[in-house]
């Protein structure tokens, strides 16, 4: 079983309910394809590093994931680069 860390960062001006959408399309796409998501931490709204598609700010999301082959994780990729509200994504393979 392989660990990963997964991070991704949401546009501020959208409304609750299409963020936590959001939210759930993306943990829906993991669990779907096998991965079991052991740990997921919402962080809220937080000022990004430097300024991204004209947005100061972002919503943060956190999960850290065991997955059996890369399926679950190449789809979350791929759903979060071709989603406009998703400012970015980042997806880190935890050693053991």
């Amino acid at each position: 079983m392989r660990k990963y860390e997964l991070m991704y960062i949401v546009k501020p001006d959208l409304e609750e309910t299409v963020v936590k959408e959001l939210a759930d399309s993306l943990k829906q796409a993991l669990v779907s394809r096998g991965a079991n998501i052991t740990e997921e931490k919402e962080m809220g709204q937080r000022e990004i590093a430097y300024e991204m598609n004209g947005y100061k700010m972002g919503y943060y999301f956190l999960y850290y994931v065991d997955a059996e082959d890369a399926n679950a994780i190449e789809e979350f990729s791929r759903l979060a680069r071709i989603n406009e509200n998703v400012l970015r994504h980042l997806v880190v393979r935890v050693d053991n």
